[in-house]
């Protein structure tokens, strides 16, 4: 992309032109060439855009005066969003954009959440918003390399800190696009999901084997956000395969948590038609966060608090088997080849005897629930061993390497030989 990386950055010139304007001279300023696209519904930015409100309503296949008889500014918004989205996702395919900035509060954030997702991973995406890192965003409207920040002093008109704040935003993106690389000649990605290092050990047989085979091991962190982004990427079809082996997210959304990956956690690779291997790490805990009240209907249940951000309980028997039935229903919805997993000998470091999260009754209440969730389409292994143990990893790499063999998962890519200098 050169030494000028073209930023597409959005919001409504009618309402914000001042900002925009500055969000432009920054980024010309910073080395880049500013793209404005326009979300205005009911009136027009005192400049003119590269790409006005009339191109966006005419990419999702209407007109801005048939999206203002609507009539209700949600469904309006959400139809701009729409055309943004697609819009913005065409002119990255015809090379016509580096990155996106976009600014808002609660509406403008909701539109650059649909464009953010849009574009595919690798694109430098930022959003200046007034509710960066709310819980009013759901997770599944997070794409996994999205950038905010939050605008401080941003609800009307120029000033000091609102100026500091486009300022930097604009020399992030500018700095992200130039530092960008994507890599076309990368080995076949395979997502491992995992709740830490301790607690799930497995990815440290499991990489280097894979990587034996051609393959690069991405492994994501289930504590909300990780979940979140390995859905993203399994959605978008950007995964070789999953090894989806820590399913604590599902559990911590059914029973409410705030660390969750939205309720479509489990799902994507299976609707992407992305070969899969799953198995119930650490489903019998419930995280949340250390400084709110333990969850109702956990105040008694075994407690650690991992650090001041996070803490776990675990689950008796009968929530254990709700879990167990939501597993199921994911796996369910699978388009492509599916394998469980169930190691009835633990499914976490703690939950094995002499471990201070050892319960066998509620663990056999989930192994009996789960053999019969596991719909008839999906290959059930059944394992007489600990999740962590190396009988697990030969189990996956077994599935993994039939698979290879029959052309269900692509080949690896051999490692390039090392220039002898």
């Amino acid at each position: 992309m050169g030494e000028t990386p073209r930023i597409l950055v959005i919001g409504t010139g009618d309402t914000k032109a001042d900002e925009l304007e500055f969000i432009r001279k920054c980024l010309t300023e910073a080395g880049g060439v500013p793209l404005m696209l326009d979300v205005s519904i009911l009136g027009d930015p005192p400049y003119q855009p590269e790409f006005d409100k009339h191109e966006v309503a005419a990419a999702t296949g209407t007109t801005v005066p048939d999206i203002i008889a609507l009539g209700d500014e949600n469904e309006a918004m959400t139809a701009m969003s729409d055309g943004a989205a697609r819009l913005a996702r065409n002119l990255h395919d015809e090379g016509k954009i580096d990155g996106m900035l976009a600014i808002g509060g609660t509406m403008g954030t909701d539109l650059a959440l649909d464009v953010a997702l849009g574009l595919p991973i690798g694109v430098p995406k930022f959003v200046v918003s007034t509710i960066a890192y709310s819980h009013l965003i759901p997770p599944d409207r997070i794409a996994p390399d999205l950038m905010m920040i939050l605008w401080a002093g941003g609800l009307y008109g120029l000033n000091s800190a609102c100026k500091s704040v486009l300022a930097q935003a604009c020399g992030a993106v500018v700095g992200a696009a130039r530092a960008s690389k994507i890599d076309t000649k990368r080995r076949p990605v395979v997502a491992i999901s995992s709740l830490g290092k301790s607690c799930l050990t497995y990815m440290v047989a499991l990489c280097p084997e894979l990587e034996k085979r051609g393959y690069e091991p991405v492994v994501f962190h289930t504590t909300g956000m990780g979940g979140r982004a390995l859905e993203g990427l399994a959605a978008q079809n950007a995964l070789a395969a999953v090894m989806d082996f820590s399913l604590q997210e599902v559990a911590n959304h059914l029973a409410g948590s705030v660390v969750t990956s939205g309720a479509d956690r489990l799902e994507n690779a299976g609707r992407s038609g992305t070969p899969q291997i799953v198995a119930p790490g650490a489903i019998d805990m419930v995280d949340f966060p250390t400084w709110q009240p333990t969850p109702e209907g956990y105040e008694d249940r075994p407690y650690h608090a991992h650090n001041r951000l996070i803490a776990s309980a675990t689950s008796d028997g009968e929530t254990r088997r709700r879990v167990a039935r939501a597993i199921g229903e994911k796996l369910g919805v699978a388009q492509g080849p599916t394998a469980f997993i169930l190691p009835t000998g633990g499914i976490e470091q703690w939950d094995q005897e002499g471990e201070p999260l050892y319960e066998p009754e509620a663990l056999a209440a989930f192994v009996d629930e789960m053999r019969r969730a596991v719909p008839a389409g999906v290959a059930l292994h059944e394992l007489e061993e600990h999740i962590n143990s190396a009988a697990f990893v030969a189990k996956a790499l077994e599935i993994f390497d039939a698979w290879v063999a029959e052309g269900v998962v692509p080949p690896g890519v051999p490692a390039r030989p090392e220039t002898v200098v």
